[in-house]
């Protein structure tokens, strides 16, 4: 199928082949052409150029974007989407003035959720987790990782690692999949962490990896839930299956896991709401992407990863939602764009880099998407008729993505 945009006000980040990620300076500068068409021919990006270079051309669908901004689709390389129920009740904790921690303490947490999908069958969490992600491929997001770690043990973390593929192969979105199941201590190996580090790494990877449900292996690095020691053990476990390296790290305390991911070539360290300058410093010689998750800091009210920070010492930065049901609710990029150029003080270039190509970068998709480019995956949106691309987090109250195409099929 041929889908042609024509009249596209602004046409917006335009790369040439072969660019993974950005970083300080470069981030801050956003490739367009003005006056645009695109052409997206099956599930690949055809061809691209100013309205005046337009030849006539045959198509099954042409758009007419007057006024209206084309860009390709977020790339979230950061989430839980695939959970079962809520936690409303800790929401409400928080409220009262329950920290985190206290919350996790008494039995809620990542605990909580672990027992509701214990006890939700296979099916009804596909069920959950489908509408879900139908949800958040409306709001624009074209690419997205998908983590376990709310099963916490061997049977559920494979459910819901079968979830996430099944996703993957239902719906157009790409999918990535990462096992986290050292995301918690269970509370039958409460006092006996060891005992469960040696589940993870002598059942539980070896299953994952011959049924071939994870791209990646994820640990939550920080006091009270896992060491640098543990990390260190299951990034090196995890490699000798082919699973490269994630870290949850530095949420609420910098304890060395900066570190570690670069020394195991982790793709990305996530969350960074902490950081040091030793942290800044080791990310500088070294090929780990740096994600920040502004929506987690807003729905926590803790502090926000140093982003400005990042970026004016050379890295890169990509943004993701965390969306799970205790600590980020929500999978909108849009909002989470809008926070980092509000919270965070990135531009709206700066912000719109972050949530494209280094977002796809970070979950090892820069070659298919994250980027205007051709022979890239045909997942681009168009917005309402705004006065420029920094209307977008300007006006974060409202949704101004109009119609989302992912895959070369429109969103409905």
């Amino acid at each position: 199928m041929k889908i042609l945009l024509k009249n596209i006000k602004e046409l917006l980040q335009i790369r040439e082949s072969g660019l993974q990620k950005v970083a300080g300076e470069a981030m801050n500068v956003l490739p367009s052409f003005k006056n645009a068409w695109l052409l997206l021919e099956d599930e690949v990006i055809k061809d691209f150029g100013s309205m005046n270079t337009l030849a006539e051309t045959s198509a099954d669908k042409i758009i007419d974007c007057t006024g209206k901004m084309v860009l390709p689709t977020w790339c979230d390389s950061h989430t839980h989407i695939v959970y079962a129920g809520n936690r409303e009740q800790e929401f409400v904790d928080r409220i009262k003035g329950l920290s985190y921690q206290q919350i996790a303490e008494k039995g809620g947490g990542i605990l909580n959720s672990a027992k509701k999908l214990q006890a939700t069958s296979e099916d009804d969490l596909y069920e959950q987790s489908s509408k879900r992600l139908a949800q958040v491929m409306r709001s624009g997001t074209g690419a997205i990782e998908i983590k376990s770690g709310y099963g916490l043990t061997t049977a559920a973390e494979l459910k819901m690692l079968r979830v996430a593929k099944k996703l993957g192969q239902n719906y157009p979105v790409a999918v990535k999949t990462t096992f986290l199941g050292a995301h918690a201590v269970p509370t039958e190996f409460k006092g006996n962490k060891d005992g469960y580090m040696n589940l993870l790494i002598t059942e539980m990877l070896p299953k994952i990896a011959q049924e071939k449900l994870a791209d990646y292996v994820d640990i939550f690095c920080e006091e009270g839930y896992f060491s640098v020691e543990d990390t260190n053990k299951l990034l090196t476990a995890g490699n000798s299956y082919g699973l490269a390296a994630k870290i949850h790290v530095n949420q609420f305390n910098a304890i060395g896991g900066v570190q570690a991911g670069v020394v195991h070539d982790a793709l990305s360290v996530d969350h960074l709401e902490v950081l040091t300058e030793e942290d800044i410093s080791v990310l500088k010689g070294s090929d780990t992407m740096p994600v920040a998750l502004p929506s987690c800091s807003y729905f926590l009210s803790i502090p926000y990863t140093p982003g400005r920070k990042l970026i004016d010492a050379g890295l890169p930065l990509a943004l993701a939602t965390d969306y799970n049901p205790g600590s980020t609710p929500s999978g909108n990029m849009n909002f989470v764009v809008a926070t980092a150029c509000i919270k965070m003080k990135l531009t709206p270039e700066e912000a719109i880099n972050a949530a494209t190509i280094n977002g796809a970068y970070a979950m090892g998709l820069s070659d298919t998407h994250g980027s205007i480019t051709k022979g890239k995956s045909a997942s681009v949106m168009i917005t309402r008729e705004i006065p420029s691309y920094g209307f977008l987090p300007y006006d974060f109250g409202n949704n101004n993505i109009e119609t989302v195409i992912i895959s070369g099929k429109i969103i409905q």
